[in-house]
């Protein structure tokens, strides 16, 4: 999968590129998100964002579907930067870090656990299965046409 991260700190690049294994294109790049910067995003899959240090708008998330993004990934638990309404609107899927995978691990570990968990969003997006807790779209994997199913359970986005 093509993608491009931003708002990447120098702490990150290497949990991000451990994780990453070189299954996916990732261009890594410090800009924040936004309508300057969303150009950067021509000719990816997906993008990865932080927190309120990308703006993930609804004007922006437009330009995003525009370029032919289909995948926002935040390598953080909370989503209340993402206007997933739009995201809906534009068939964009979100995922987030679930907080039960960061639970228990110390400061100094929290980056390797943050990557690992936006990479593993990447793989299943890429093998089309359904994200579990980590997904965050707007329609249960039944609803999307998968047959997956969270302990006998539809799962609900």
């Amino acid at each position: 999968m093509r993608v491009v991260a931003y708002s990447i700190k120098s702490f990150e690049k290497e949990p991000l590129a451990i994780a990453n294994n070189k299954k996916h294109e990732i261009t890594l790049i410090s800009n924040s998100l936004g309508l300057e910067t969303v150009s950067y995003a021509e000719g990816k899959e997906a993008v990865i964002v932080f927190n309120e240090e990308d703006n993930v708008s609804a004007m922006v998330i437009n330009k995003l579907a525009d370029l032919g993004v289909k995948f926002i990934a935040t390598r953080s638990t909370d989503t209340s930067h993402i206007d997933t309404e739009a995201a809906a609107l534009r068939s964009l899927k979100i995922a987030n870090v679930p907080l039960a995978s960061l639970s228990g691990l110390s400061e100094k570990e929290l980056p390797m656990a943050l990557a690992t968990e936006t990479i593993i969003n990447l793989d299943n997006w890429q093998q089309n299965r359904c994200l579990g807790d980590a997904c965050v779209c707007s329609r249960a994997c039944d609803q999307a046409g998968s047959k997956v199913h969270i302990k006998g359970q539809p799962h609900q986005h």
